[in-house]
């Protein structure tokens, strides 16, 4: 049965507070990559590009029908945030020590708010996009060519292969 499509792919960009490296280790980004894949395989997006730095995610996704943004965003940001913040306080509770905010409604956080969100009106937009996000490891020097970066999907768009399990191609 084919996808029912509501909203346009979304290019997404959240980091984390104040740009710390929340996400600097393999365990923090498995959190994030956990999240995804859930969220793909509950129906609630399609997952077409993705990048895991240090200290910043960006991803083109789009909300399959009767999803809402503001809801599927919540659900990755409170499953991720308290994940995250679990396996700090067990293995780095100086890096926890960083997220600490005493907030009302929160003790830490680790994404700060009002995560950018741009519209994806064309494919020719879509591909700038998604060469931005795969680029973004080699501008940062943590690899030569954007397919080498394990925390991304670069390698779906360079070699067809999914390692992941849970991307869509844009030309799927």
């Amino acid at each position: 049965m084919p996808q029912i499509i509501t909203e346009y792919p979304q290019f997404f960009t959240a980091t984390n507070l104040e740009w710390k490296r929340g996400l600097e280790k393999d365990e923090y980004k498995e959190v994030v990559i956990r999240s995804l894949r859930f969220l793909v395989e509950s129906k609630r997006i399609i997952l077409y590009a993705f990048v895991i730095m240090p200290n910043h995610i960006h991803l083109i996704w789009q909300m399959q029908a009767g999803m809402k943004r503001e809801n599927v965003q919540r659900d990755f940001f409170k499953y991720t945030a308290q994940r995250i913040k679990d396996r700090m306080a067990l293995n780095e509770p100086f890096l926890l020590f960083q997220f600490l905010v005493n907030a009302k409604d929160r003790k830490y956080q680790l994404w700060e708010r009002n995560p950018l969100t741009v519209d994806l009106w064309s494919e020719q937009v879509m591909i700038q996009k998604i060469r931005y996000i795969h680029e973004n490891p080699v501008r940062k020097g943590f690899c030569n060519y954007p397919h080498e970066y394990r925390y991304s999907s670069a390698l779906l768009y360079h070699t067809g292969i999914d390692n992941w399990g849970f991307l869509t191609h844009i030309r799927d």
